[in-house]
Parts: structure tokens; sequence; C-alpha cells
């Protein structure tokens, strides 16, 4: 039985400091005693960042988010929050600071300083970056006069990789896709991420969740079972029920800390979960395989056994023995019966 065959083309585009040019988003906001007017009009405070709007970085990296003051008020305010667009009139407060006080909030104030680099730099240091802390903040100067922000986008870098379940297509309710992402050290997949898969390589016929609850899959070569009357792109199945609705998920994830490595051999399930913990590892994750392929160029032409008891194997150098298929990707023989002396094992430590 001929293999079950997942790619994609992955097409690299960072700068050797992780920072790509995009416009500023900013407003400034004039406060009477009934409303909030939102003007957009040259900043009076704060700097408009010319570069660097879009600030890139990989999970476990630290990274700057730039904002710089252009005059000091005699009473200021400088507060970071996270946007949440998905949470409408909600805010993820990261710190709240003035000149003598620093207070964090939540889980990513945790990790989160001020630069200080000199007297005018109110720029934010995010250190241990997590799949989570993808998404837009907002840096906003109050002075209770006129108030005013501006908003940096944080990418984390990362790879899409579509999953299903062990029992075949379309078995996920929402909060399930989700979970089986976290699972495979991994998180849903935002829209923008599928897109930018998209455009890097990635074509599969299968819908999958994401993260904003909706559906979609990323077609590059149209095809009769695939909306083949389309032209390549996104196709989107719009929000769904997250409760009875069933498709596959997209999932993300970033580099990791870890190695991944091969043993070699026809073994059953159990014996190549046995042969990783003798070598003290356990059997790796989707997520790291993915990992491992996209940030080391792992590649190996040996079907071996995950932990979610699928198999399958990196290929970065694409070649006719190895799958037969021109692109890049990780290949996949499914979820095959564990009993089954045939694969090696891919171990993660």
């Amino acid at each position: 039985m001929a293999p079950f065959v997942m790619s994609f083309a992955v097409i690299l585009s960072l700068t050797s400091s992780f920072f790509s040019w995009s416009s500023a988003l900013y407003s400034n906001s004039r406060k009477d005693t009934q409303t909030t007017v939102a003007i957009t009009k040259r900043l009076q405070y704060l700097l408009e960042p010319p570069v660097f709007a879009e600030v890139i970085g990989r999970r476990g990296e630290n990274v700057t988010l730039p904002c710089i003051l252009r005059i000091k008020p005699k009473h200021y305010k400088v507060k970071w929050t996270k946007v949440e667009p998905e949470r409408i009139g909600l805010e993820s407060i990261v710190m709240i600071s003035n000149e003598k006080a620093f207070k964090p909030y939540g889980h990513i104030g945790q990790r989160a300083s001020l630069r200080r680099a000199h007297a005018m730099d109110a720029s934010l240091l995010l250190r241990h970056l997590e799949l989570d802390d993808g998404g837009q903040y907002r840096c906003e100067l109050i002075n209770g006069i006129e108030d005013e922000n501006v908003i940096i986008t944080l990418r984390i870098e990362g790879v899409v990789f579509p999953y299903q379940s062990k029992y075949g297509r379309y078995r996920f309710t929402y909060p399930e896709a989700k979970e089986a992402c976290v699972q495979q050290d991994a998180r849903l997949a935002t829209y923008d991420q599928l897109y930018r898969a998209w455009t890097e390589g990635l074509d599969w016929c299968n819908a999958g969740w994401l993260h904003d609850g909706t559906v979609h899959y990323p077609i590059i070569h149209p095809r009769p079972v695939c909306g083949g009357e389309l032209l390549p792109g996104i196709r989107s199945y719009g929000p769904k029920d997250k409760s009875h609705d069933r498709f596959d998920a997209f999932c993300f994830t970033s580099q990791n800390n870890g190695s991944l490595f091969y043993i070699s051999g026809a073994l059953s399930y159990d014996q190549a979960e046995q042969a990783c913990k003798t070598r003290g590892s356990e059997l790796a994750l989707v997520g790291q395989l993915y990992a491992a392929w996209r940030f080391q160029n792992y590649d190996r032409c040996d079907g071996g056994w995950l932990k979610d008891g699928s198999v399958r194997f990196p290929i970065s150098n694409p070649r006719n023995r190895c799958g037969g298929v021109a692109e890049a990707g990780v290949r996949t023989f499914g979820f095959p019966n564990k009993m089954m002396h045939l694969y090696g094992a891919y171990c993660y430590k």
C-alpha cells in the first residue's frame, strides 16, 4: 500500500536581525467627559516607528518591541498591552510603568521589562518567547490629556502543519483540535500563519480548524476534488459550530531547545518507545519533528514511530527513493498497527 504523502516547500525570508519593514499603526486619543475620539494625526509625544513595526522571533528567544518617546510630559505612565482582536472589548495588560515603578501583569508580564536603553526609551523586552506570544502589542503613553499609542506586531517564526485524528479525517471538534495541537507541541494556527504557510508552499485538500474558530484549507494546485474550478488560494468555510462541527486541525509550532534523533530497526510501537527511554529520551511529538525539519533541515529517508502512534519521516533534500515527491516536507504513513515491526523511532531529548 502506497504511503499517505504530505509535504510542502518552505521559503525562508529572514534578515539576520529577524526584523522586517512594515507600516506602523498609531493614534492620538483626545478625552472629554463623554467620549474618546480617535484621531489619526502626527504624534506629539511618541515617535512613529519608521521601521521594525513588525518584530520576528522564534520560540525561546528574546525580542524588543520598540517604543521611543519624542517628548517627556511632566507626569505620565507607559502601558503595554497585548491586543486581542478575537476578544472584543478585552485587552491583556502586560505592564504599567512610570519613572519610578514597574508593575507586570499576567503570564507575559512575568517575562517582560522595559529596556530603558536611554531616558526616552519605553521599548518592551520580552524574554523566552512562547508560541502564544505572537500578535499585536500597544505601547500607550498616558498623561491624562492627550494619550497616544503605537502598535507593534510580534510574529513568531514557525511552521504550520495539518493534523488528523488517528481515527480518520474530520474527527475533531474545535476544543478537540485545540487540544490535539497542544499535545503535539503546537497551537492552533492563526489565519495569518496559515496564509504565510500557503505562500511558502502548503497545499492541503482537507479543511481544518484555526485559532479563531474558522475553518479553511490552502490550495496551490487546484484539482477537481479540491475546488478545481477556483483559483489557488485559501478556501474558507467561515466560522463553524465549535461544539458540533468536525474537521481536521492546522497546527503551528516553532523551534525548541531539545534534540531529535533516529533509532533504526524493525520495531513495534512499544519497542520504539522503550528504545527511546533506554537512551534517556522519549518518542518525539509531531511538532518536534516538524521543528527539526524546518529549523535544522533534518533529513531522514526512514519511517519512524512518533508518540501519537503515527509513522513519518522528514525530507529536506527531495530524491526519488524518498517518497518520490519533488518538494521538501514531512511524509507520513498515517497510523499503522502498533504491532507492526517495520519502522524505527524518532526520539526527542
